[in-house]
């Protein structure tokens, strides 16, 4: 068996804020620095995905692409976009919007879905900003 792994890249505009209501806002601007600015700010965020499986001899896919693509957009992106997420995302309800704690998330959201596809959920890879990104695996 031959496994290959196969990206697709989406884009997302989001806002949030970094901000534990557990502590006073000195430790909030402390710890999170200007991301925890009260009236929020953004990122133009870009989501890898990457799925696993063995090419189709029929097809020479592991998975459809196009399939893949609108998978994440039902179940993420149409979500995220043009969101606060700490207001506006229901899967991220309760939840501190890190990117670490957002990309585990995205997972949660595809992994099932992406396996209803016939291939298997690898990598999410989201980068907030160039020079910073955040890849999760699926592990505990």
């Amino acid at each position: 068996m031959k496994i290959v792994y196969v990206t697709r890249r989406e884009r997302f505009n989001a806002a949030h804020q970094m901000w534990n209501p557990k502590w006073d806002e000195a430790k909030n601007k402390a710890t999170f620095g200007k991301c925890s600015n009260k009236n929020w700010h953004g990122h133009n965020y870009e989501l890898f995905v990457t799925v696993k499986g063995e090419p189709n001899p029929e097809t020479g896919y592991c998975v459809d692409l196009k399939e893949v693509s609108r998978v994440v957009n039902e179940s993420v992106i149409n979500h995220l976009d043009h969101k606060n997420i700490n207001l506006e995302v229901p899967f991220m309800k309760g939840i501190l919007a890190s990117t670490e704690n957002l990309t585990i998330a995205i997972w949660e959201q595809l992994e099932a879905k992406i396996a209803e596809l016939g291939a298997t959920l690898h990598k999410v890879r989201l980068c907030e900003t160039e020079n910073n990104f955040v890849e999760y695996f699926g592990e505990e």
